[in-house]
């Protein structure tokens, strides 16, 4: 019998990525959806017919045990979040219900009802805050700093402690920045391929971006999934930084993305002031060599690779968008 997984946020990036690795392995995939049958599946609508798809919401804990309890997978991936940080602002207190909460709501549903599952719990290098050491390792102080990274640290040490206390087959993983042509264009990557491409096929004239000199730590959406993927493949269930462990400041992503369409990015880029958040001190960058060593984890795309995928895919797009006016 095939292996069968459950994932909570199929429909993001992280989760359409990791449906697809596990659907390659031969994983029976059930996807957590708010609504049926008619919600769209986002980033995983190309891949509806292969996955069943059960009702849970993060702000309703008993549906999630109640889809715990009728899958009753073998491996659970809990990566539904809300992902914008800066709204975490906004609303925190639905911030922490929806990540920390429903985090508890699926741990408790695998300990309670005695389920056979190894879990996965997505947590963030954001929980570190203005940290005192660059990189970061898993043995990093955490200052968080947002309502957000708050809700991602509580999710991971509680993790942790039902993992020392009840046994829970429980893993977090420590992710940093991590992009493809499917984040969504509130978030700078994608603002910035977008934008490149737009500039390069005469649709736009210039891009407006904040602090350029602004440090973040970038891989693969897909290769960090695998990183997922190969936690819960332990024996032991542990806790793993997923990062490049290269710091790189948004001029370089600029400078990257333009060189793919052959610009100059000092012609069309524009700093808003409006848009400029206040510096951390200290580099959000992660140290992944835990995971290389224990897991055999390595980032599959390159920096380079990675931002002219985008941009290529941002291309298509709008040059598909031209065609079907």
């Amino acid at each position: 019998m095939s292996a069968s997984a459950l994932i909570t946020g199929v429909t993001g990036q992280d989760g359409s990525f990791l449906a697809e690795l596990l659907l390659e392995k031969g994983y029976r995939v059930t996807g957590v959806v708010r609504a049926l049958p008619a919600e769209s599946l986002g980033c995983s609508e190309h891949l509806r017919e292969r996955l069943s798809l059960i009702r849970g919401d993060l702000l309703e804990p008993e549906s999630l045990r109640s889809a715990i309890d009728e899958v009753r997978p073998r491996e659970i991936y809990h990566l539904a979040a809300p992902s914008f940080v800066p709204e975490s602002w906004r609303v925190p207190s639905a911030t922490l219900a929806a990540i920390a909460g429903s985090a508890a709501a699926v741990l408790e549903a695998v300990r309670d009802l005695d389920v056979a599952a190894r879990v996965f719990i997505a947590s963030s290098g954001l929980m570190f805050g203005d940290a005192r050491e660059c990189p970061q390792t898993e043995e990093t102080p955490c200052r968080p700093a947002t309502p957000y990274a708050i809700a991602k640290l509580a999710a991971h040490e509680l993790a942790g402690a039902m993992r020392e206390r009840d046994g829970v087959h429980a893993s977090s993983g420590i992710a940093y920045n991590h992009e493809s042509e499917r984040r969504q264009q509130s978030f700078v990557t994608r603002k910035i391929t977008h934008g490149a491409a737009a500039i390069a096929l005469g649709r736009e004239s210039e891009l407006k971006l904040g602090d350029l000199e602004a440090v973040r730590d970038w891989s693969f959406a897909g290769d960090v999934v695998r990183g997922a993927w190969m936690m819960l493949q332990q024996e032991a269930p542990g806790d793993y930084v997923l990062a490049s462990g290269v710091g790189r400041t948004v001029a370089d992503f600029v400078r990257a993305a333009f060189a793919c369409v052959e610009l100059d990015p000092d012609r069309y880029v524009r700093v808003d002031e409006a848009l400029v958040r206040p510096a951390e001190s200290t580099p959000n960058v992660g140290d992944p060599s835990l995971a290389r060593e224990r897991l055999g984890w390595e980032p599959e795309l390159s920096f380079e690779a990675l931002v002219e995928r985008m941009v290529r895919s941002d291309l298509r797009l709008l040059e598909t968008e031209s065609r079907a006016r």
